[in-house]
């Protein structure tokens, strides 16, 4: 018999409250969200939600690499094949994917999410919709959807304006890794711990007085918190460069000055590297969804993002970029522009087209 590709299992707590663990089980792919994983989450979550006797619930990854590494682009390459077939299983993924992490931020109850190791596209929508998010020494967290010819999605076009001004440009262009440390700056996490403390945390939370559920479970993270163990943060190291990059009039400048950039640090140097290999029509992408969502409603930027996520999944450049970077790994995208400049605003416009009307969009009751 078959692992279950989520696994559940309630642990026992005081005086008869329970936590529910879900624990992403799909290791061998770093715990890469199926559409199967989405709706199986979703259906437990909604079951422990309105269950009085779970008191809090804890999310983390099987395997020792990674929290998750993101959405399974491999499936939706598969369906894109056929560009009616493609648009059909993009609209089904996106809108079960973006309703989770709708239902992650609004959670009524306290739910810590366990982000140690790799944390990437999807699993950072994981993450970001948490109550508590917590992250270890080994954390790495990175939109990198610029090297398939995506974009930052699962809210980043909202969460990514949260930071300070032209961060989150910069990390939808270059796609940048992360650490604990920069994560904890930025806004993406709330507290780091060693990973090898993971059951001991687990085992503090059952031996907690749960009736007051979010003042336990706050107790219990502070207790192991050790911030000190997070790495120095690069973004902090280079953050007065990355803001004078990116806080300008168009993607075009801000791609030049990034390109341009002379520093020999390894960070910047491989973000520059992402950037000049990645996809022109992404660079557009992240600059428009920043600046659509910079003052509306997580709901509004993940509506905004369904309908972006289907129109890139009915062009060739999605397919593309997973085909070079996943299937082949050949790693030589040809991209439907030859670079950032040259993209003219009428393509742009073209993927931001709306799809359905307003009362017909799929997340509409959000």
């Amino acid at each position: 018999m078959s692992e279950p590709l989520v696994r559940f299992t309630e642990l026992a707590g005081r005086d008869g409250a329970r936590i529910g663990r879900a624990t992403l089980n799909a290791p061998r792919s770093l715990n890469a969200l199926s559409l199967e994983m989405i709706e199986t989450l979703t259906a437990r979550l909604e079951t422990w939600e309105q269950d009085p006797g779970i008191a809090a619930v804890w999310l983390d990854g099987a395997g020792d690499k990674a929290f998750c590494a993101g959405g399974d682009v491999i499936a939706l390459y598969r369906a894109m094949t056929d560009a009616e077939q493609g648009a059909a299983f993009a609209t089904t993924y996106f809108t079960a994917e973006y309703r989770l992490d709708y239902r992650l931020h609004t959670f009524t109850k306290p739910l810590i999410a366990w982000g140690d190791g790799i944390v990437m596209g999807g699993g950072l929508g994981l993450l970001a919709g948490a109550g508590e998010r917590v992250v270890s020494e080994a954390s790495r967290l990175a939109m990198p959807e610029i090297t398939i010819g995506l974009y930052p999605d699962v809210g980043a076009s909202w969460f990514f304006n949260h930071m300070p001004s032209g961060i989150g440009r910069y990390l939808g262009l270059t796609g940048a890794q992360l650490n604990a440390r920069d994560a904890l700056l930025l806004g993406l996490a709330d507290r780091c711990i060693p990973g090898d403390r993971q059951e001991a945390v687990l085992a503090a939370l059952q031996a907690a007085d749960l009736a007051r559920p979010a003042e336990a479970v706050a107790e219990v993270l502070a207790r192991f918190e050790a911030r000190e163990t997070a790495p120095q943060s690069p973004v902090l190291a280079h953050l007065d460069r990355l803001q004078a990059m990116t806080q300008v009039a168009d993607v075009a400048t801000a791609v030049e000055r990034i390109l341009a950039d002379t520093s020999d640090d390894p960070w910047p140097a491989a973000n520059r590297e992402r950037l000049a290999g990645g996809c022109p029509i992404t660079a557009h992408l992240v600059w428009e969804m920043q600046a659509r969502h910079r003052h509306t409603s997580l709901a509004d930027a993940l509506r905004d993002e369904l309908n972006l996520s289907v129109q890139c999944a009915r062009h060739a450049d999605l397919a593309e970029g997973v085909r070079a970077l996943l299937v082949d790994k050949d790693k030589q995208p040809r991209w439907s522009h030859r670079d950032v400049a040259s993209v003219p605003r009428r393509d742009v416009e073209a993927f931001l087209a709306p799809l359905w009307p307003a009362r017909e969009h799929p997340l509409q009751d959000l």
